[in-house]
């Protein structure tokens, strides 16, 4: 079949080789000249594991182009998955000119029967807005084709989205046409060799099983973050509550590892949306504003941890940053907790010197250059460089090279022997015994 996948993002990208690899041509569009570029030559703008050795192969194989031009791609196809971003606006809500602005142009050029595919994360309603918007520009032709708007939103996490795309545990479909429904089977009937694994309902249905998906994982997130909070006040060991609770089958282990919050481009986005959707239908959603505001407290506690323990005496000391992306396997910055310490301890006096596996590239142009024209930011060759003469360390992200590090070569490094753990790594007893003083997430 051949495929049209606009935005080359994180899930367009995704979303475009995944099918190229299992035998689609694929065509991926893109308005940044650059980006296309750089695709054609198989460099990939994000860091994926496994992605790019999947462009690679599929660019060589013929099986996946990239193009600026939606007009070029449209050429051979008769189905668009549309995986543009929808960046939050002031107040919350889903900025869909980018989706509405590709809907149009698929309108303008459309030619036969298609099936336009919404993947990115989009509101309730966006299936009507996207059917009106490709309408309306057939009516400006002066023709009248058919064509089937289908909602089918991703459920991929970053650090394992291919592996999750190609066994994904749902496929969900929206849609109340026969005939677009058949080509989606089709289309994802490799995905579902094993069992069917393909769920099939309306389209306002889809759109708002994607936002609960997003909003139930990050109210597990920050429920247990609160619950975190209250053992540090009590003297309880949050790891054992995780423990004994994870054993129930009805809660299960999964989001509920207390920590320093969540980030990146999906849960902090979908939630506020989500909030933003309620309070337009006039309902006050009391548990997801509760499950944001917890977010954006934990995001602090770092800091709070740090400044409780040495007082106002921060101007003059150096803090160890280990882990700057939002989550291990990924490059990704947007809403990470290092964001939040990084500036309140700047903010405070203190200096900084950071170290993450994959996101130094994505510091050094997304964070404030005033940070690093200072000389108060600083970015480590290593981990271990990173403690040169720190008064303390704080986890910040759980990459798997900062799980068993070298205590011995660390206490040797760091001027202070202090760790402030945000996601609950080390074993209390054990950092201690190395000669440490720790401060966890609900720890005691």
């Amino acid at each position: 079949m051949n495929l049209t996948v606009i935005g080359t993002g994180y899930v367009g990208l995704v979303t475009g080789t995944c099918f190229a690899e299992m035998g689609h041509r694929v065509t991926c569009v893109d308005v940044d000249e650059a980006k296309i570029a750089r695709l054609r030559e198989g460099e990939i703008p994000i860091f994926e594991p496994g992605l790019e050795n999947l462009v690679r192969s599929n660019v060589k194989d013929g099986r996946l182009s990239f193009t600026t031009s939606l007009l070029e791609a449209m050429a051979d196809s008769a189905v668009y998955f549309i995986a543009v971003g929808t960046p939050p606006g002031e107040d919350g809500s889903a900025d869909l000119q980018y989706v509405l602005a590709v809907a149009r142009e698929i309108g303008r050029h459309l030619r036969d029967y298609a099936v336009i595919v919404d993947k990115s994360t989009v509101p309730v309603g966006t299936a009507d807005r996207v059917r009106q918007a490709v309408a309306e520009e057939l009516v400006r032709r002066g023709v009248d084709l058919p064509f089937d708007v289908v909602s089918n939103p991703e459920f991929l996490k970053e650090g394992a989205a291919v592996n999750d795309f190609m066994r994904p545990d749902r496929v969900i479909i929206g849609s109340d046409s026969p005939r677009a429904l058949e080509i989606m089977r089709v289309l994802y009937a490799d995905f579902s060799r094993n069992h069917d694994r393909i769920l099939e309902m309306g389209v306002r249905d889809a759109e708002m099983t994607k936002y609960t998906a997003n909003a139930m994982l990050a109210t597990k997130i920050s429920f247990m973050n609160e619950i975190a909070r209250l053992c540090d006040q009590l003297g309880v060991d949050v790891e054992k509550v995780r423990r004994g609770i994870g054993s129930d089958s009805r809660i299960g282990y999964s989001f509920i590892y207390p920590g320093c919050g969540y980030g990146g481009s999906c849960f902090p986005k979908d939630v506020k949306a989500l909030i933003h959707v309620a309070e337009g239908e006039g309902i006050e959603p009391l548990i997801l504003q509760s499950v944001h505001r917890r977010n954006e407290m934990q995001k602090q506690v770092l800091f709070e941890k740090i400044r409780d323990h040495f007082g106002a005496d921060l101007p003059g000391l150096t803090i160890a940053v280990w882990g700057l992306a939002f989550k291990p396997g990924t490059d990704d910055m947007r809403e990470a907790p290092s964001l939040v310490l990084l500036e309140k301890l700047l903010a405070a006096g203190a200096k900084v010197t950071a170290y993450d596996p994959e996101a130094m590239a994505s510091a050094r142009r997304e964070l404030p250059g005033s940070w690093f024209q200072s000389g108060r930011l600083q970015l480590a060759e290593t981990q271990y460089a990173a403690l040169d003469g720190a008064d303390a360390l704080a986890l910040v992200t759980e990459w798997k090279p900062f799980r068993h590090p070298d205590f011995a070569a660390m206490i040797g490094r760091m001027k202070q022997p202090v760790i402030f753990d945000g996601r609950n790594q080390y074993d209390p007893g054990y950092v201690k015994a190395q000669g440490f003083v720790y401060r966890g997430i609900g720890r005691r």
